[in-house]
């Protein structure tokens, strides 16, 4: 017989975060970019969704989630796609 030492989690609460985010009443089009998006327009699109991640009560466990699953499109978490992969690879490194 196998013990755990924790019961496994629901998946569910794994994703639980998500009902208390800003972003939730907004549309999805703010975080990801449409096809062609470039310069100005893109550029304040990213500032617009960062804005209101920057607000969100639950900023921090959107970017873990982004960076967890190695989310590779949108705003998640207040980073942009390369932000996140800076990151992720500062965090590789000094691991």
């Amino acid at each position: 017989m196998t013990l755990v030492a924790f019961p496994p989690t629901p998946s569910a609460d794994l994703w639980s975060w998500q009902q208390h985010g800003t972003c939730r009443t907004l549309p999805a089009e703010m975080f990801f970019h449409p096809e062609g998006e470039r310069g100005k327009a893109r550029r304040q699109r990213i500032e617009t969704a960062k804005a209101v991640c920057a607000a969100c009560p639950v900023l921090q466990a959107c970017r873990e989630h982004a960076l967890t699953i190695r989310e590779p499109y949108g705003i998640w978490g207040g980073m942009d796609e390369d932000e996140r992969q800076r990151l992720a690879a500062r965090r590789r490194l000094t691991a």
